[in-house]
């Protein structure tokens, strides 16, 4: 119940204050379980996406987001749980692989199950090369993979700091990707390209952006 207070509450004040435009609604399967992949500009990417979905939307954070002491920590806590937040200590040797079967366990109960190829935001509003790990999921799960874009969140909240401003955001949603074609070959490192690099074609497509071909850790760390 406290989900469904707190979606309608954050829903009803983006929709006053944002007025968002969500374009290819019908298009996330409404039963079952489904993959959301998606650019990743700034912070709260998560929560117009997750809003904007009728369905409860999974999705892994930073553990730190619930481990925070004192009234703020507990009111985090609450809020990114509440959220559909799965906290995973990302930063650890194992951190891929927990999301990994954090992602999985979600998909296998038949719910959505968000995820930003990428891996991390992107450093400068482009958008750059995927992961495998989305594809590694559809293959072992069998879920559709519904590619789609946030827009315009790197206008609200530029570089991801400080109080966010008001201005026009879209969430476009993109056909369901079916890679049924593939199945048991998720260990296929080449398939498992091919996968990613088509949902991030669609991911392109849909957000407009400029594609850079090398991961968004390198760029940053350059």
């Amino acid at each position: 119940m406290s989900r469904i207070v707190l979606k309608a509450i954050l829903g009803f004040v983006m929709r006053v204050l944002f007025r968002p435009t969500v374009e290819g609604m019908e298009r996330i399967p409404g039963s079952g379980p489904v993959i959301l992949a998606g650019n990743h500009v700034t912070f709260i990417d998560s929560l117009f996406m997750v809003l904007s979905v009728k369905r409860q939307v999974f999705y892994i954070g930073k553990d730190e987001y619930v481990t925070g002491k004192g009234i703020k920590g507990r009111l985090m806590a609450w809020f990114f749980s509440t959220g559909g937040m799965i906290p995973v200590d990302r930063d650890g040797g194992h951190g891929g692989v927990a999301a990994l079967m954090t992602g999985r366990r979600v998909l296998e109960e038949g719910k959505v199950f968000g995820i930003y190829p990428e891996g991390t935001r992107s450093p400068d509003g482009r958008l750059y090369r995927g992961r495998t790990g989305v594809a590694r999921l559809a293959l072992m799960t069998g879920a559709p993979v519904v590619p789609y874009a946030v827009i315009g969140t790197d206008k609200v909240q530029p570089n991801g700091k400080g109080m966010p401003r008001i201005a026009p955001v879209t969430i476009r949603f993109g056909e369901p990707l079916d890679f049924s074609r593939y199945e048991g070959m998720d260990r296929d490192r080449y398939v498992l390209r091919a996968v990613t690099d088509e949902v991030m074609s669609d991911v392109m497509r849909l957000s407009g952006q400029e594609y850079v071909d090398v991961y968004a850790t390198k760029a940053r760390a350059a």
